[in-house]
């Protein structure tokens, strides 16, 4: 952390309480935030948190944090608070809530639609060769010889 070869040059070394530190990140600070506390760049953060002493300080931060949340997340619920009840039963126990939107025509059929294309711009000779198309796949309401069925 010392530049330069002569005795004492380059610039000093920001010194980071570990203890506070590790409040800090008890709070979840980010390491922006960490940052600005201590005055120095999120560079810094980054670099420091390379030694272990400096990432073992943060860790154990984070998690007395998470701990924390926890505990105040089960004395609610142990409050009796259903909000947080079901969101721990979500959380932590997976649970969902299940909706099923069906969508369904008249008297529970399916939904008919019709598509109603715009025929004006085909030529007499296409709407000729459409209405052979349509009269062949047309099954279910026409015979072979395209007479129309009830």
């Amino acid at each position: 952390m010392h530049g330069g070869t002569r005795s004492g040059a380059g610039r000093r070394a920001v010194h980071i309480d570990l203890m506070q530190l590790e409040k800090l990140a008890a709070l979840q600070c980010t390491d922006q935030e960490l940052a600005a506390w201590f005055g120095v760049s999120p560079y810094t953060i980054a670099k420091r948190r390379k030694k272990p002493e400096f990432a073992e300080a943060i860790e154990r931060g984070r998690v007395r944090g998470r701990v924390s949340v926890r505990r105040a997340q089960m004395k609610l619920l142990a409050s009796g608070n259903p909000t947080i009840a079901v969101w721990l039963c979500r959380q932590l126990l997976g649970q969902r809530d299940v909706i099923t939107n069906e969508h369904t025509g008249a008297a529970g059929q399916p939904i008919q639609f019709a598509v109603k294309p715009d025929l004006s711009q085909l030529s007499n000779e296409e709407l000729r060769q459409l209405q052979s198309i349509a009269l062949k796949t047309d099954v279910g309401r026409r015979d072979r010889a395209g007479t129309r069925r009830p």
